[in-house]
């Protein structure tokens, strides 16, 4: 078959159509001409713009891939979790039918379990309750009572009644306060502390049966359930019948060791196991010693060889009992203690200064004066009595043997005190003291004090300068002492210068003043005799 030939105003409008082409293709191409010329132009910065923008996009395109796999790993993990929990369901549902099925029956086996469990605890509490040595009782929180093991119904002497409250159970049980007939207050009751919520414990607590009183400790406290409220008070009790008794003989034990020891001191004195730095004495042996700077006081009773023998022996101790009653007190008072009492005579120390011995003396005789009252009184005649008082070191011990020793002190110091003492008589004063005390006193303007000789002490070597304290003196005689003070004074020094004329009228003026002064007696002797030589001993 033949093709068929275009026409020739086709072929016309095709070359008209192919001009417009080609008129189309000459702009193009000089549109791509000044394209080109403008993109050689910025052809740099371009490709910088487009290597930023592929580094970019480089970026983006990694970051989308990680995007992606993080996306990826969480789709995983959804779906291995959404695969879990699909057969998690399946198991449940399985379960949850399975269950249904049988919950019935699951509920009452639980119910016959638990009940049985609490049959179990109950009973073992109650075996516990009872194998306990103590008495256990509980009330309910209305106060009836409760519950009471064995232990607590042999204690009690009865068992619980029901109907019985808190309040009642002391009448019902016959608690008293110990040693007393008063029924326990209700109060106080432990049981009625728990109900409001209080812990306590007492021991003062006795259950009176018909032929015996048993002393109780009890402890309570309040049991609370899970919503805390008070359901219970138990009490836990026990028979403290021996522990009473235990205390009992142990405060007995210890009274008696104090009497035993008070009787000791009496034997000897508290302050010379001090010294010793012993406890007791039965922590003292043979030997024990201890070197002390003391005053020591001797005191003795005057002409008492013939005041006793107008007494019988039982009248005799009265006597002596009697004066040195009144005696210990000015002692003890003044810090000191009495090492002994030589018959009617005594010894005391001092380890706190001379003032303590001298003071001590002071108060003796004012003590005496009382005393000397009272004997007047009743029909006696007053006593005198003399003290003498010196100042030194001394040894503080043990002596004697195996089965028999005492304490005692031993020193030239206590010699001379009892040397001094002994002068009082020959002096006619009542307390002398040593220059060794003098000067061991703080302040010896706070005392009537006058020097009254040095003299000559049998065994020793040097002469004793003693002074007379006239404080304790009564009060005409103190003054009369006093008043001829800065005479007799005057007196002595003159006397010690040898000019003994001038110095017996002074003594002579000072028995003016005090015609009983001894010692300006015997000055106005020695005046007379012309000779400072005479002396006086203290044996």
């Amino acid at each position: 078959m033949q093709e068929e030939q275009p026409s020739r105003e086709q072929l016309l409008l095709e070359i008209a159509s192919l001009r417009r082409e080609l008129e189309d293709l000459k702009n193009k191409k000089a549109d791509l001409e000044i394209l080109l010329e403008m993109t050689t132009e910025h052809s740099d910065t371009v490709e910088a713009q487009l290597h930023q923008s592929n580094q970019q996009l480089q970026a983006e395109i990694a970051e989308r891939q990680r995007t992606e796999e993080a996306l990826q790993a969480s789709q995983d993990t959804l779906q291995s979790l959404l695969t879990i929990l699909t057969r998690d369901k399946s198991d449940l549902e399985i379960l949850l039918e399975t269950t249904t099925e049988h919950s019935d029956t699951v509920e009452a086996e639980l119910h016959n379990k638990a009940e049985e469990a609490v049959r179990a605890s109950e009973r073992r509490l109650a075996q516990f309750l009872e194998a306990v040595p103590v008495g256990v009782f509980v009330i309910d929180a209305s106060g009836k009572s409760y519950y009471a093991n064995h232990t607590a119904q042999r204690i009690l002497g009865k068992g619980i009644a029901p109907e019985d409250t808190a309040a009642q159970l002391p009448e019902r049980y016959q608690a008293y306060v110990a040693g007393t007939h008063q029924l326990y207050p209700t109060a106080q009751q432990p049981l009625m502390l728990a109900l409001s919520g209080c812990c306590s414990t007492v021991d003062d607590m006795e259950v009176h049966q018909a032929d015996k009183i048993i002393p109780i400790e009890v402890w309570a406290t309040p049991i609370f359930d899970e919503k805390g409220e008070i359901v219970y008070a138990i009490a836990a009790f026990q028979d403290i019948t021996q522990r009473k008794q235990a205390e009992a003989d142990r405060i007995k034990l210890i009274n008696q060791l104090s009497q035993l020891n008070i009787a000791y001191e009496r034997f000897v004195p508290r302050e010379f196991l001090q010294f010793l730095k012993k406890e007791t004495i039965v922590d003292v042996t043979l030997g024990d010693q201890v070197q002390q700077e003391m005053s020591v006081l001797f005191a003795d009773i005057r002409d008492f060889t013939a005041l006793s023998e107008k007494m019988t022996p039982s009248d005799n101790f009265k006597f002596i009992n009697a004066f040195l009653s009144r005696m210990e007190p000015a002692i003890t008072d003044n810090h000191g203690f009495i090492d002994k009492y030589i018959g009617d005579g005594i010894m005391a120390l001092f380890s706190g200064g001379a003032d303590d011995a001298i003071k001590a003396a002071i108060a003796m005789l004012h003590n005496l004066a009382e005393y000397n009252q009272h004997r007047v009184q009743a029909g006696y005649f007053p006593i005198q009595i003399g003290i003498g008082i010196n100042t030194g070191s001394l040894m503080l011990g043990t002596v004697g043997g195996k089965t028999r020793m005492q304490g005692t002190v031993i020193s030239d110091a206590v010699n001379l005190a009892a040397r001094i003492e002994g002068l009082t008589k020959e002096y006619g004063v009542s307390l002398l003291i040593s220059h060794q005390t003098f000067l061991q006193l703080q302040n010896s303007s706070d005392y009537f004090i006058r020097i009254i000789d040095r003299v000559k002490i049998k065994g020793k070597s040097e002469e004793v300068t003693v002074y007379e304290v006239f404080d304790g003196d009564v009060g005409e005689l103190k003054d009369a002492k006093l008043s001829a003070k800065t005479i007799f004074e005057k007196a002595l020094l003159l006397y010690k210068n040898q000019k003994f004329s001038d110095a017996a009228q002074l003594f002579q003026d000072c028995l003016y003043y005090n015609p009983m002064d001894k010692v300006a007696k015997i000055y106005l002797e020695r005046c007379q005799f012309s000779s400072p030589t005479f002396s006086l001993s203290g044996d």
